[in-house]
């Protein structure tokens, strides 16, 4: 997997929208940081454009993504936000010239879209908090995104869950939001789950739409070829008049229980507060125990 430069101080982040429109005045907080850490930040052309529940049509958000994906003086790509949209642009972008200047691209949520799309790729990204996420994420989240963005070292011990399954692993990290990696399969952007560590993570979902969707990851093959997984925020589900009979966690243990490998749950990143950063595509090594757990990137 290939690593864009590490940011330096003095470098130039993009905030745009690929996604849901982003028209209220808030991106004050997300500058301030950037300058805080010796950055600067150019505000995208997507920002502030109203087309029904996106910002911008297909278009327009495209044309601002290109823009900055073409820029060689623009470091990182933040995504502001997510929603639903991302999709809707991916095939009218090219990358030809990122390949020549790779840089970061960062968010989450329907952020997973291009982070699935860049590891097809053989590129890294980064998710994590988004700008309109900024004021109400914990420190420990804004520090790893810091700390992710500048090449500096990344691991995490996390709580003991009583939901864990013991072991270790060393893989590259994949993943991200559940609904979106569903929603890929089948597409080229899909990811290669063999011998990975699979991230996932999902937020307003019906119970037995997460069942469906572990399901169809199985039925694809992505389970049985896994070494790992990381289970984030499965926050605000939902259930029918007619109980599902499990929650979220449960019915993920139930779907991979069968499987020799090792399980992280409630993994501090997501649709949550303390949503820490993931390099996406690096190696990274877990060790599961009774004490808890231990995530470790690889920072080359």
């Amino acid at each position: 997997m290939i690593t864009p430069p590490y940011l330096q101080k003095g470098d130039t982040v993009a905030l745009l929208a690929t996604a849901r429109k982003n028209i209220d005045d808030n991106l004050k907080p997300t500058i301030d940081l950037l300058k805080s850490w010796g950055l600067e930040a150019v505000v995208g052309s997507s920002i502030g454009l109203d087309y029904h529940q996106l910002a911008g049509t297909d278009e327009q958000r495209a044309a601002d993504f290109q823009k900055q994906l073409d820029n060689p003086n623009i470091k990182a790509i933040w995504c502001v936000r997510g929603g639903y949209g991302t999709v809707r642009m991916l095939d009218l972008l090219d990358f030809t010239k990122f390949k020549q200047h790779p840089k970061w691209v960062i968010g989450f949520s329907d952020v997973t879209v291009l982070h699935n799309h860049l590891n097809t790729m053989g590129y890294k990204s980064i998710h994590g908090v988004m700008p309109v996420t900024i004021p109400r994420a914990t420190p420990a989240a804004i520090s790893s995104m810091k700390s992710s963005l500048f090449g500096e070292p990344l691991s995490y011990s996390i709580e003991p869950s009583s939901m864990n399954r013991f072991g270790k692993a060393t893989g590259e990290l994949v993943g991200g939001n559940l609904s979106i990696l569903y929603s890929l399969l089948g597409s080229p952007s899909a990811i290669d789950c063999k011998d990975k560590i699979l991230f996932i993570e999902d937020l307003d979902e019906y119970l037995y739409h997460i069942d469906r969707m572990m399901m169809n990851l199985r039925r694809n093959g992505c389970i049985e070829n896994l070494k790992g997984i990381i289970i984030g925020g499965m926050t605000k589900m939902k259930d029918n008049e007619v109980p599902w009979g499990k929650n979220a966690l449960e019915i993920i243990d139930d779907v991979t229980k069968k499987y020799n490998i090792p399980v992280i749950f409630n993994f501090p990143a997501g649709h949550i507060q303390d949503n820490r950063a993931l390099v996406m595509g690096s190696t990274i090594s877990i060790d599961v125990n009774a004490s808890g757990s231990t995530v470790t990137f690889q920072t080359k």
